[in-house]
C-alpha cells in the first residue's frame, strides 16, 4: 500500500457527495446544485462522451467560458480516462488551429456562441466540418473526430451537448463504473497549454498526483465545507481551475462561480451568498478595492485568499487591499502551470509586511533554489537569481516536445522558471519577475515572438519586435517596434487590424511605434531593453 493513497480526478466528486450529499457545492447564475446532483451530472455528461465515442486516453479539448457544464464535463473527462485539453476562450483562429493540431485533439466541445463571440464561425474557418452525422475528416487536423457544441440550435458538423447526453442513455451504469475502474492516476489527466520562449504554447501535461497538492494547501488555509469558495478566474487557467474547481471538490467548500470577472458583481456576490474564500492576481484586487471604495458592501464574511503579491509593483495594491477589503486576509503565494500551485504560500497568521512584500515559504511538498544568472551558484538572502524549483507536483512535461522538456531541468533535475527571485532574512521568498522577455498581460501570459511571427506574415513588414510596456490596469500591455519594408505605406492601425481575429486581444499590440533601424547586440539579436526604454520614452512615460 502507498503511505499515501492515491486518488483520481475521476473519484472526487462522487467522494464529495458520499460525505456532503445534500450540502450545496456548485452555484452559477441561477443554477444551484448539491454534491450530489453535481455528481449525477457528471455521470450523466461521462456516459454521453462515451456514447459519442471518447476512449481511454483521448485527448479532448475543452473551449469553453466558465459555466457549471464546464464542471460536468472536466470531471467526466477525468472518470471515462480521457485526457481534458482547455484552450483559452480568448483565443481565435491562430491559437486554436495551433492548440487543436498539436494537442492530437479527438474531440473539440464548444459554444456556438457566448454574447458577441461566434466560436462555431471560427472553428468553421479552420476545420472542415462533415455532413451531419459523419465524422470529422480533414486532413489538417487528422486526430480531430467530433466536435460537441453548446447551444440550443443545432449545427451541421456536430452535435449539441444535449444531443450528446440522450445518446448516454445507451451507456450502463456497470459500463461506466468498469470504465472509471480502469483508470491509473499516474497516467495523464489533462495539458494545459502556456505561452513559453519558442513562440508558440506549450502544453503542460499532469496527472492526477495533483489531488495531494490541493488536498495539503485545502488543510493549510483551513478551507472546509462551511466555506465559500468565489470564483471568477477562468478555469482554462491553473489558477481558477485548482483553487475553485478542484479544491471545492476535494474540501467540500461550495463554490460560487461566474463567467468572467467584474469586480462590482463579486462584491455583489460576496455579500449576497456568503463568501468566504476568493482569489486572484493584482489586477483583480486593485479592481475590488477600488469597487468597495465608490460603494460599499458588506463582505465582513471574507476570509482569506492567494493574491500573488512578489513583485514590487503588487505591494501597495495588495496593502491597499488589506484595508479596502478587511476582513479579508488575503496570503501571498507562487506558482506557474509547471510546478503547480504553492511553491511558495504564506501563513494566515503570517504579519502583513510577508503576506504583502513576499510569495510566502517554501511549499509542502518543493524545493527551491536562487542561483546567480552567471555563475549558478546560490544566492544569499537579499541578492536576486533565477528561481529554481524541484517538487512531487511537477509536471510530466511538455506534450510532444522533448527536447523543450529536457532543456528546462538541469543535469541534477532542477525545473528552471525563468523567474527572478530573492531569498528573504525570514526564510521565505519573494518572485520579482521574468528574466526572460515574457509579457504578463492583466495575469495573462504571452510570449512577444508568437506575436512578432504573427506580424511577420504581413508582407509590408520587414522586422518586428514586441515588448511590454507597463500599464496602471493590466501590469503590462503590449507594445510592437515595426520596421517596414521600405517604400511601402503602412499605418498603425493597419497592424493592429491583422492582429484581431486571429489571436486572443490580449496579444493583440496596444500601440505600435515605426523605427528604421533596429538596436542590435554585438551578436545580431534585438537589444530588447532599449526597446522598452524606447517606448517609455515615445509614449511619456
Amino acid at each position: 500500500m502507498e503511505w499515501y493513497a492515491k486518488r483520481k480526478f475521476g473519484d472526487l466528486a462522487d467522494d464529495a457527495a458520499a460525505r456532503f450529499g445534500a450540502c450545496e457545492a456548485l452555484v452559477f447564475e441561477r443554477e444551484r446544485y448539491s454534491f450530489a446532483e453535481l455528481a449525477r451530472h457528471i455521470d450523466q455528461t461521462a456516459k454521453g462522451l462515451m456514447a459519442q465515442g471518447v476512449a481511454p486516453g483521448d485527448h479532448v479539448a475543452l473551449w469553453l467560458n466558465n459555466c457549471s457544464q464546464w464542471m460536468f464535463i472536466s470531471f467526466a473527462l477525468a472518470k471515462i480516462g480521457a485526457v481534458q485539453v482547455p484552450i483559452n476562450t480568448r483565443f481565435r483562429t491562430a491559437d486554436l488551429d495551433y492548440v487543436l493540431r498539436q494537442s492530437d485533439s479527438t474531440m473539440l466541445i464548444t459554444h456556438d456562441r457566448s454574447g458577441p463571440i461566434d466560436y462555431f464561425a471560427m472553428v468553421r474557418e479552420i476545420v472542415a466540418l462533415p455532413a451531419p452525422d459523419n465524422a470529422i475528416a480533414d486532413p489538417d487536423f487528422p486526430a480531430l473526430r467530433r466536435l460537441v457544441i453548446l447551444g440550443d440550435a443545432h449545427y451541421g458538423g456536430g452535435v449539441t451537448f444535449d444531443e450528446a447526453l440522450r445518446s448516454g442513455q445507451s451507456v450502463s451504469d456497470a459500463e461506466l463504473a468498469a470504465r472509471a475502474a480502469e483508470i491509473d492516476p499516474d497516467d495523464p489527466v489533462f495539458i494545459m497549454y502556456t505561452s513559453g520562449t519558442t513562440g508558440f504554447p506549450k502544453g503542460v501535461v499532469h496527472s492526477h498526483k495533483l489531488i495531494r497538492n490541493i488536498e495539503e494547501r485545502g488543510f493549510r488555509m483551513a478551507i472546509t465545507q462551511n466555506d465559500t469558495i468565489l470564483n471568477y478566474l477562468p478555469l482554462f487557467h491553473a489558477f481558477g481551475y485548482s483553487e475553485g474547481a478542484l479544491m471545492s471538490v476535494i474540501t467540500g467548500a461550495r463554490q460560487v462561480l461566474t463567467q468572467s470577472f467584474d469586480p462590482d458583481e463579486s462584491l455583489d456576490l460576496v455579500a449576497r451568498e456568503k463568501v468566504t474564500v476568493m482569489h486572484g492576481f493584482e489586477a483583480h484586487m486593485k479592481a475590488l478595492s477600488e469597487a468597495q471604495e465608490e460603494t460599499p458592501r458588506d463582505i465582513a464574511s471574507l476570509r482569506t485568499g492567494v493574491f500573488a503579491a512578489g513583485m514590487h509593483s503588487a505591494t501597495p495594491i495588495c496593502r491597499r487591499g488589506a484595508r479596502v477589503l478587511a476582513p479579508l486576509k488575503s496570503i501571498s503565494g507562487f506558482g506557474m502551470t509547471e510546478t503547480w500551485i504553492g511553491v511558495g504560500l504564506c501563513s494566515l497568521d503570517d504579519d502583513e509586511t510577508s503576506r504583502c512584500e513576499s510569495s510566502g515559504s517554501v511549499g509542502l511538498g518543493y524545493e527551491v533554489r536562487i542561483v546567480d544568472l552567471e555563475t549558478g551558484a546560490d544566492q544569499p538572502p537579499e541578492l536576486p537569481g533565477e528561481l529554481l524549483v524541484k517538487g512531487s507536483s511537477m509536471m510530466l512535461g511538455y506534450y510532444k516536445k522533448p527536447d523543450e522538456t529536457a532543456a528546462s531541468y538541469d543535469a541534477d533535475g532542477w525545473f528552471h522558471t525563468g523567474d527572478l527571485a530573492q531569498w528573504l532574512d525570514n526564510g521565505g521568498f519573494r518572485f520579482l519577475g521574468r528574466h526572460k522577455d515574457m509579457l504578463k498581460v492583466g495575469g495573462e501570459n504571452v510570449d512577444p515572438m508568437e506575436v512578432e511571427g504573427l506580424l511577420l506574415g504581413l508582407p509590408d513588414i520587414h522586422q518586428v519586435a514586441v515588448v511590454g510596456f507597463p500599464d496602471a490596469r493590466l501590469t503590462e500591455i503590449p507594445v510592437a517596434f515595426v520596421q517596414p519594408v521600405p517604400g511601402t505605406s503602412l499605418g498603425a492601425d493597419a497592424v493592429i487590424e491583422f492582429c484581431q481575429g486571429k489571436v486572443a486581444s490580449f496579444k493583440i499590440p496596444r500601440h505600435v511605434l515605426f523605427i528604421d533601424d533596429f538596436p542590435m547586440t554585438a551578436s545580431g539579436k534585438i537589444r530588447k531593453v532599449a526597446l522598452r526604454a524606447d517606448a517609455k520614452r515615445l509614449l511619456n512615460f
